[in-house]
């Protein structure tokens, strides 16, 4: 009796990681088999995909790679059929398998991220209107660029609003000729266009088809294959130490047509996923540094443009190719020698040498920023995460030298190690786990001041600037932001009249800050002139040049730890 479906799936998942003598090819029957079946159900299909895609990120042998690629190149051709038999495709659009090539997808987008898909796939994007009831949102700001419309949509009910919106568009698309409208309002600041586009909340769909963003063929041929004949590493081999000791991976500047590229496919690895990042959707192309790794991994990382910077963090974003497969996504944010430092690995990639890999990512990393110490926020480990928390993220991290920067968790975390090393069934409950996360976990490099930024949060002193507004200015931001840029002018001896817009506006963000420092004033000329050269960077063109200039300061880093550290 031939084996079912489900069974040779199974198969093909528990040899995905075989290796060895006869791996691939027991891999290539199994694929042959599955070849010739038709699928009836969309789990089971789906199982497939993510195990294909697997295969596709870590190949047991050449042979294999062209298979994998057909039957992912042609995967829409399945999902067709599954649909053309009436199967319920629900699944499909569940958090972690959505993006498979033939199915739709849909969510409401930032302007960044709208105005890029539809520039990329405009005959693939619609607005979603059966979802969409937020009427006064649309008379709220339609009537500034679709003449008279205030007369029907002030006074009257039941507007026609596509009616309006026909006439107004002609024969462009609607999505396409909306965003236009906002692109060209006559605003200073972008980001007064795109608060208002989201405060419409539109929903937009879009048909994947067999498009190359698609997750299932969202991959590139690299220049060198890494193909696995052995068995994976494992995290108990995995030494962070030994890893962050060795030469720092060498960092390329791309090019900006280069940069472009790789913006484009962080767009589209995160669209087709039901994610955004701050760093993905509005990163610098001109900023983008590849790493070309061991072990078939290639890295990217790219901060910010100028208009987009945060007050007073540094941030770098960046993702992983491995043999040409996008398999997670990196987000790091720091200040002086300090990084916090967010790490996911996609669902379909997690049994594929995760631990080893983000080794990789902390040593670009710390090549890239000068860090020494890094940061695990909460959220990573468990806080509010139920994914985390039945992955046993804490321990992921435990297990490769974190601690825990409260002392209370830290003493737990020992206590568990013990009934570990007493018991090795033993399993932390879910009770522990989220009593564990809720604090960052801390990594500091040999040299760092251990324990240094254990209490800090760029919350806490956002927060500590908030209570001098309500107390000296009456909760007034602008009274706030004047008296400090003057305060802080005076105490730095800087006149801002020869500054660019961008170094004003950094200027005044920064005074908010720096006018808490009382001694500001009897600080050294020298020290006094190194303050302004860090606000001019973060104006720059390299913002790792303003990260790189805080870890320098040591009077301005005392400050922001006091500042920023709970009592």
């Amino acid at each position: 009796m031939p084996p079912t479906l489900d069974a040779l799936l199974a198969s093909l998942e528990a040899a995905k990681s075989r290796f060895g003598r006869g791996a691939a090819t027991e891999v290539r029957l199994l694929l042959d088999q599955l070849a010739r079946h038709e699928f009836r159900a969309a789990k089971s299909l789906i199982r497939f995909h993510e195990t294909l895609l697997f295969l596709r990120a870590f190949p047991q042998s050449a042979a294999l790679v062209p298979r994998i690629e057909r039957l992912l190149n042609s995967f829409h051709e399945r999902v067709a059929k599954l649909r053309d038999l009436g199967v319920d495709m629900s699944a499909f659009d569940d958090f972690d398998t959505s993006g498979i090539a033939g199915t739709t997808m849909q969510d409401t987008l930032n302007f960044e991220a709208a105005r890029w898909l539809v520039r990329r796939i405009p005959r693939h994007v619609e607005i979603a209107w059966d979802d969409y009831e937020d009427e006064r949102a649309m008379g709220s700001t339609w009537p500034r660029f679709i003449p008279l419309l205030a007369e029907d949509s002030d006074v009257e009910a039941n507007i026609p609003w596509r009616r309006w919106l026909d006439s107004a568009r002609g024969r462009e698309r609607e999505v396409e000729w909306l965003v236009r409208c906002f692109e060209q309002l006559p605003f200073e600041n972008s980001r007064l266009c795109a608060e208002l586009y989201e405060s419409l909340r539109l929903p937009l769909r879009w048909d994947l088809g067999n498009l190359k963003l698609s997750r299932t063929r969202s991959w590139n041929r690299p220049r060198q294959f890494y193909y696995h004949n052995e068995p994976m590493i494992a995290r108990s081999q995995v030494s962070l130490a030994r890893e962050l000791s060795q030469l720092a991976p060498r960092l390329t500047k791309l090019s900006r047509r280069e940069g472009e590229s790789v913006m484009n496919t962080i767009r589209e690895v995160m669209a087709v996923r039901y994610r955004e990042l701050y760093g993905t959707t509005l990163g610098d192309p001109n900023s983008v540094v590849r790493a070309v790794l061991a072990r078939g991994v290639v890295m990217y990382f790219w901060n910010l443009p100028v208009e987009r910077r945060l007050p007073l963090r540094a941030y770098v974003a960046g993702f992983t190719l491995k043999n040409g497969v996008p398999i997670n996504y990196i987000e790091a944010i720091g200040l002086c020698e300090w990084i916090e430092v967010g790490f996911n690995t996609f669902y379909t990639y997690r049994q594929g040498e995760t631990a080893w890999i983000y080794a990789q990512a902390l040593r670009c990393l710390c090549a890239l920023t000068g860090a020494t110490t890094i940061s695990v926020y909460p959220y990573q480990i468990g806080q509010n995460n139920d994914e985390a928390i039945d992955s046993g993220a804490f321990w992921f991290y435990r297990k490769l030298g974190f601690r825990s920067g409260n002392k209370d968790l830290e003493n737990l975390a020992g206590r568990e190690e013990q009934k570990i090393a007493a018991n090795p069934q033993y399993r932390s409950s879910r009770k522990t786990l989220k009593r564990l996360a809720e604090a960052h976990v801390f990594y500091e490099l040999p040299g760092s001041e251990c324990g240094a930024w254990d209490n800090f949060s760029t919350r806490t002193l956002g927060l500590r600037v908030n209570r001098r507004m309500a107390r000296d200015f009456g909760g007034d931001s602008a009274r706030i932001r004047r008296a400090s840029v003057a305060e802080v002018s005076r105490a730095l001896s800087v006149s801002l009249s020869r500054w660019n817009s961008a170094e004003r506006q950094a200027f005044e963000k920064g005074s908010l800050v720096l006018a808490m420092i009382s001694d500001i004033r009897r600080w050294s000329a020298k020290e006094k002139q190194a303050v302004i050269r860090i606000i001019r960077a973060q104006a720059g063109s390299s913002e790792m040049r303003y990260l790189r200039l805080t870890h320098q300061h040591s009077r301005l880093r005392e400050e922001l730890l006091r500042l920023g550290s709970k009592g």
